[in-house]
């Protein structure tokens, strides 16, 4: 039986603290001294769980983690996940201790400062030990799976000679409170993701006071019952640390929780195991009484030679290692292509896939669905991009999202490439996050559009991180009909295109599909999702080859003479678009038609093209959504047609008609513009 506690139990945080290694001691009291300095200087931060978690961290590091602070890319470390990340200070002084040279005692000095390396919460930073953006709690404990996950994926294709690591996380109760959580941690129990082990800061403190308010669930037997190897210890005794970390590492099938047993704030006489800890400043006479109670003389930021060494020491223990690895990797026969997914470079033949797909679509001139036409880009992806990894949250046929012949990841075959996320959207969204953040996989995942909502925290750190993710919302407006406003998005294209650094596509026909991917795929430092219609819709692209949505927007089709009106629409709206030019045309209206999948890369354009493409003619546009955001090119005359509030169940044709996006209103509009 293993030394840590394995049934649901209170462990007392002190227990044989007497018995402490004094070298331990010392190491930990760095980081709690470190982390009361910095938030005092900067008259905010959370001092109370980097002092908490000190003992813990400083085992994991010292005697457990796999790094290299001189290699900190080196693909097969292993990664440390700091869910609860307003407890920055922690990752920070472990990042400066361990010898990351971007750490630098001058940055901990200007922690929360405009400009600095040290802001309030961690930023995606691999050179300063920082794997994932952490703040919002749960995200990064369910970033976590998508690491673990990745780890295992790459691990079936390339072996353990290149890939064999663990992913560690401290999260907080905080962390475990939010939905997410249930989410991810239920998720990684079914994937029995043994390389994933978690060290849960049970301090029973949160913002309002005891977790007693609020929070009284029985938090081991819950991990139990998703199936993970849970262990209870006081989270202040090293040797119980040790013990309980080597006992899951034993542990091959399940994910483990490790229940530490904290006191918040640890070391200041007056405001330890409070929430005053939590979240504010000591002040200068708790910290000079913390100094005296932890035996730390030292002056502030300032850490003694032998005590640095000793953190160096652990720093350098990962060069071993880093450069076995580095023999086993010159030596593997798939060196090249694991250098080619872990910079994320596309192949070759991804480009010539695209290029024969729209030739084959421009050709048949199919009126499909755009999810249908994003199945059909799949179908002429996945067997030349095994680091392509997709999923739905349970609406696999609906989102097209599944290949044939391209089979699943299960907890007994990692080798998939796809993964059933189960109807867990904001967990999809997160471990797709982690998964990108690992390297050497492009994730992609779909749910109805409707359900971004459930997704968006997660969507909006991809942005925030620069990260290739992309999310596959299907069922985009109206025209998915009978199951009713609920399920019909309206608002969603304008909050989601409001998000910055977020390509939001909505493309109009297969071609458009095919291109959006493309772009997707090529952007390597921003997220995409695709907005893709239920309905089926008409090929109305020709066979130009050339990547024309790459523009955001362009000129789908010219007036016949001297431009009268502009048109603009997206996605389903455009055939509509295309039939009112037709018509205007007859009536001896002069109408050009502009595609415009996707705005922020059409703002990205110069000032020069993007008049070229809307013109000097009064504009008209159309969005079986809301008008939001269309002002800034429709100008202080423009019209907008479109939605004004949610949709109905009915019938899709019925709802367009019931709604007025129709070419007859477009036509309308024209007519009293010209």
């Amino acid at each position: 039986m293993s030394p840590a506690a394995t049934a649901t139990a209170a462990v007392s945080p002190t227990a044989t603290l007497s018995a402490i290694d004094p070298a331990h001691k010392d190491m930990a009291n760095a980081i709690r001294a470190l982390a009361m300095d910095a938030v005092e200087q900067a008259k905010s931060g959370h001092p109370g769980m980097p002092m908490g978690m000190a003992d813990v961290a400083t085992v994991l590091w010292s005697q457990f983690l796999r790094f290299d602070p001189e290699n900190p890319a080196w693909p097969d470390r292993d990664r440390f996940i700091l869910s609860a990340g307003h407890g920055s200070m922690l990752l920070y002084a472990l990042g400066y201790l361990s010898g990351y040279k971007k750490v630098t005692l001058e940055e901990l000095k200007k922690f929360r400062q405009l400009g600095s390396l040290t802001p309030g919460h961690p930023e995606h930073d691999v050179d300063m030990a920082i794997e994932t953006t952490t703040g919002p709690l749960g995200q990064g404990i369910s970033n976590s799976v998508g690491f673990a996950l990745a780890e295992r994926i790459l691990n079936a294709r390339f072996g353990s000679d290149l890939v064999d690591h663990y992913t560690y996380v401290i999260a907080s109760d905080g962390d475990l409170m939010e939905g997410i959580s249930h989410e991810a941690c239920s998720l990684a129990g079914h994937l029995k993701l043994g390389r994933l082990i978690v060290y849960y800061d049970d301090n029973k403190i949160s913002i309002d006071g005891s977790t007693e308010l609020s929070f009284t669930e029985d938090v081991q037997a819950r991990f139990r019952a998703y199936g993970w190897h849970v262990q209870a210890i006081s989270g202040h005794d090293p040797a119980a640390i040790k013990a309980a970390t080597e006992e899951a590492l034993k542990v091959t099938d399940k994910p483990s929780l490790i229940a530490c047993n904290t006191i918040i704030g640890y070391g200041s006489p007056k405001k330890q195991g409070t929430h005053h800890s939590h979240g504010a400043p000591l002040g200068a006479d708790e910290i000079k009484a913390a100094r005296e109670h932890l035996a730390w003389p030292h002056e502030a930021f300032v850490v003694p030679e032998n005590i640095l060494q000793s953190w160096r020491k652990t720093g350098s223990r990962g060069k071993l290692e880093s450069a076995a690895w580095q023999k086993r990797y010159a030596a593997s026969a798939s060196r090249g292509e694991f250098d080619r997914v872990m910079k994320g470079e596309l192949a070759p033949t991804v480009e010539d896939a695209i290029t024969k797909l729209k030739q084959k679509v421009a050709a048949e001139k199919p009126k499909h669905a755009t999810r249908q036409s994003s199945g059909a880009v799949l179908e002429a992806l996945l067997p030349v991009m095994p680091e392509l990894i997709g999923g739905s949250a349970d609406l696999t046929p609906s989102n097209n999202t599944q290949v044939k012949n391209f089979g699943p990841v299960t907890p007994d075959n990692y080798g998939g490439q796809y993964i059933h996320f189960g109807v867990r959207e904001h967990a999809m969204a997160a471990a797709m996050n982690g998964m990108a953040l690992h390297g050497g996989l492009i994730p992609y995942g779909g749910t109805f559009m409707q359900f971004a909502d459930y997704c968006r925290p997660s969507i909006r750190l991809a942005a925030l991180m620069h990260q290739r993710v992309i999310f596959i919302m299907t069922h985009d407006s109206i025209g998915l009909g009978e199951d009713g406003p609920t399920h019909q998005p309206v608002e969603h294209l304008a909050s989601l295109r409001a998000i910055p650094n977020l390509l939001t596509f909505r493309p109009c026909d297969g071609i458009e599909t095919a291109e959006c991917w493309e772009l997707a795929l090529k952007n390597k430092n921003r997220p995409s999702l695709l907005a893709l219609s239920r309905q089926g819709l008409p090929t109305v692209r020709g066979t130009n080859t050339d990547n024309l949505s790459a523009h955001g927007g362009y000129i789908l089709a010219e007036a016949e003479g001297p431009r009268q009106v502009t048109i603009m629409a997206t996605g389903s709206e455009v055939s509509i678009a295309l039939d009112a030019r037709q018509q205007l045309q007859k009536a001896g209206i002069n109408a050009a038609v502009i595609s415009m999948p996707c705005w922020l890369l059409f703002d990205e354009q110069t000032a020069e093209y993007r008049a070229s493409v809307l013109g000097t003619a009064p504009r008209i546009a159309i969005e079986a959504g809301i008008r939001q955001g269309w002002d800034k090119y429709l100008g202080d005359n423009g019209i907008f047609i479109g939605m004004t509030g949610f949709g109905a169940s009915a019938p899709a044709e019925k709802l367009y008609e019931h709604f007025g996006i129709t070419a007859m209103k477009v036509i309308d509009a024209a007519k009293a513009l010209v």
